[in-house]
């Protein structure tokens, strides 16, 4: 299989997936390759970049979970301390931190999920609260 750049006579780009180049000169010849925008059936190649994969540059690729940057690193700091420290509370946070607030649960650090407008009324009612610099990791079934 070979990706490629496509662009019509009207000049909309698209790409397309072709089982090999002669599969795409073929079809093209037909008037078979047509533009997803437009539907006309002047297509040819656009200018586009290999994707030429070594053997040295996968040898020496992190993995994508890595954090690659120092930033990256310091938030994943950051999101490790947070977890091991507080509780998630899910998208009852904005409740859980009223009821601490008003005395009817006991005071924790707590972490979890809140509407803007559920966030602004805490504020706006002297409740504390801050926006993380990450989305929680949710248990999915």
């Amino acid at each position: 299989m070979i990706q490629y750049s496509l662009k019509c006579s009207a000049g909309h780009s698209f790409d397309s997936w072709f089982q090999s180049a002669a599969a795409f000169e073929k079809l093209a010849a037909t008037g078979m390759v047509a533009c997803s925008v437009c539907g006309g059936t002047e297509v040819e190649k656009a200018i586009m970049s290999p994707r030429v994969t070594s053997v040295r540059s996968n040898k020496d690729a992190r993995p994508l979970t890595a954090p690659a940057t120092p930033a990256e690193q310091a938030l994943a700091e950051i999101r490790r301390k947070i977890e091991a420290n507080s509780d998630y509370v899910g998208r009852d946070f904005a409740t859980e931190a009223r009821r601490m607030h008003l005395g009817e649960a006991p005071e924790r650090a707590i972490y979890g999920e809140a509407k803007m407008e559920e966030a602004k009324a805490l504020l706006e009612d002297g409740i504390p609260v801050a926006p993380l610099p990450f989305l929680p990791n949710r248990k999915a079934n």
